[in-house]
């Protein structure tokens, strides 16, 4: 093993077998399975969080997103990694989305930690997810970019444009304030979330930003190494 080799790639975060040379061995052996040549093993690795999940449509766009990262990096000389980590959507955790997001933190940084990696790409959305991404990205200590999944596309009622989640509430309110009848709920119901993909109407302070201001910010932070150490 040289020197300029050690701890980058695939002989990062070796398993302690009590021999370095057998656990690179091992490790090899198995990812060949998978159809990964020599060549392909000596790369730089780029992990790539996926936290696509069918309980989760802000994320419905992961799978295609992934495979747009994966081209990048290969182009580009690198050897992409998927690899999964905890999804959490707003209105299917229980009790509380927030509750759950400080244990994404940990899986992500974790999962990071545990596995060989040079760099990672971590893709999600709303203002749970990617501040647990880049918290446990950042206590990792290797450099990572954020790739926001984006909004959903937005519905109409009644020739008013209508996006989750502003109008979901103000909606409700006016069915609670029988302003509406159930019939007109139901018919914005089918309107409110026109596509996957994070909130298109989301106007909370601080805790919540649209995709755009987020992909501007986020997306172009490194946390960790520098990527060129």
């Amino acid at each position: 093993m040289s020197d300029d080799r050690k701890d980058r790639g695939l002989e990062k975060g070796l398993t302690s077998y009590g021999d370095t040379g057998f656990s690179l061995f091992l490790r090899k052996a198995f990812i060949k399975g998978a159809g990964y040549t020599d060549d392909a093993l000596s790369r730089p690795v780029v992990g790539i969080v996926n936290t696509g999940s069918s309980y989760n449509p802000c994320h419905g766009n992961a799978t295609q997103l992934i495979d747009a990262v994966k081209r990048g990096v290969m182009l580009s000389g690198g050897l992409p990694v998927d690899f999964p980590t905890i999804s959490i959507h707003e209105s299917f955790a229980h009790p509380t989305s927030m509750y759950l997001r400080n244990l994404m933190s940990m899986d992500t940084e974790e999962m990071i930690r545990a596995q060989p990696m040079d760099s990672v790409v971590l893709i999600g959305g709303c203002d749970k997810t990617v501040p647990a991404q880049l918290m446990g990205a950042a206590s990792a200590n290797i450099p990572c970019i954020e790739l926001v999944t984006g909004s959903m596309l937005t519905g109409s009622h009644q020739f008013e444009r209508v996006g989750a989640c502003t109008d979901c509430r103000r909606y409700w309110g006016k069915y609670r304030a029988e302003e509406i009848d159930t019939d007109e709920i139901s018919r914005v119901n089918d309107q409110l979330v026109a596509s996957v993909g994070t909130c298109s109407g989301c106007r909370r302070p601080a805790t919540c930003r649209s995709p755009r201001s987020s992909r501007a910010g986020a997306s172009r932070t490194w946390c960790g190494s520098r990527m060129d150490a």
